[in-house]
């Protein structure tokens, strides 16, 4: 059984850093971006250039693919990128958290091959309001196309007694959303590593971004939408996964079934017994889970602000 990490990138993994050995010379921002790549595209040198040009602080491209054909001529054309290529088995957190750690930019935006990137993606002066607010994590408008407005206003909710997310297509600058669509959003690097980053140990992205989206909000931090500016796929919008795997429980014990106690959380024994009516594993693996989310809520008691049954009772109303 994997142990719920209690620091940030506490798993070490092996990989090969090209280039980046210097911050853009066009640098008009303390952010920094994280661009996950899932595959090869002809756009790849267009979008780097047009990352460089917008005026990020560091430029970090994370590879999942090491037999990329033409990365030692992009590690020449763009001396000022730094490339990342692990070498073993990771998971969107985790690319995400090793990028975090090699950058000292204030923010860092999280974007994914399958957007179009432009010059224009994000100016100086939005990102410098942006940043004075100080917000965990800021989700831009986004569209498909340019044209079809996607959906980035998730609600919490309960149905039948089962936590569940709606949403709706509004967009307003602001505006509260439970998580960033596809891991894509403006992050506060010091947040997010307090926060203790992505927990590895949740293998799907779908329940691993809303692991570390859900404790943000418990822990009294927010998520909010800005129209400042817009993201587009292209082609597709990425597909979540929701299907109920050991990922969900872990994200359950975790972030649902703690319970708020005066000034602390705290996953009380008893809470086991409605852990065995949404467990996918045997009787004697789920007590392990249990005993482990158990002192993973001990160490982290005093950071949380309210419990998942309050939120979603607040929710769009001032906190």
């Amino acid at each position: 059984m994997n142990i719920i990490p209690t620091i940030f990138n506490e798993r070490l993994i092996s990989r090969t850093v090209l280039g980046g050995k210097r911050n853009s010379a066009k640098a008009k921002m303390n952010v920094s971006v994280i661009l996950l790549n899932s595959g090869g595209t002809h756009l790849r040198a267009q979008n780097l250039e047009n990352l460089q040009n917008c005026g990020f602080k560091n430029i970090i491209s994370m590879e999942t693919n090491s037999e990329n054909y033409n990365l030692e001529d992009l590690v020449n054309q763009f001396p000022n990128v730094k490339f990342i290529i692990p070498q073993e088995k990771v998971t969107d957190g985790d690319l995400i958290n090793i990028g975090m750690s090699e950058t000292d930019a204030d923010y860092v935006l999280v974007l994914r091959d399958t957007v179009q990137i432009s010059t224009f993606m994000l100016s100086s002066n939005i990102a410098a309001k942006l940043i004075e607010k100080n917000c965990f994590c800021y989700v831009p408008r986004m569209t498909l196309d340019k044209t079809q407005t996607i959906s980035i206003d998730f609600v919490p909710t309960v149905e039948n007694g089962v936590f569940k997310v709606a949403s709706t297509t509004t967009v307003f600058d602001g505006r509260d959303t439970l998580y960033p669509l596809g891991f894509i959003g403006l992050f506060n690097r010091q947040k997010f590593i307090q926060l203790g980053g992505y927990d590895y140990t949740i293998e799907s992205p779908y329940w691993q971004n809303l692991d570390l989206s859900l404790r943000a909000w418990l822990w009294g931090e927010k998520i909010t939408v800005t129209s400042g500016f817009t993201i587009s796929f292209i082609g597709n919008v990425p597909v979540e996964d929701t299907t109920s795997t050991l990922s969900q429980f872990r994200f359950y014990l975790k972030n649902l079934a703690p319970v708020f106690n005066l000034d602390h959380g705290e996953l009380p024994k008893s809470a086991i017994f409605r852990t065995m009516r949404r467990t996918c594993c045997g009787f004697v693996e789920t007590l392990k889970q249990f005993k482990d989310a158990q002192e993973w809520v001990e160490k982290n008691k005093y950071r949380f602000r309210m419990d998942a049954a309050e939120l979603i009772t607040s929710w769009g109303t001032e906190k």
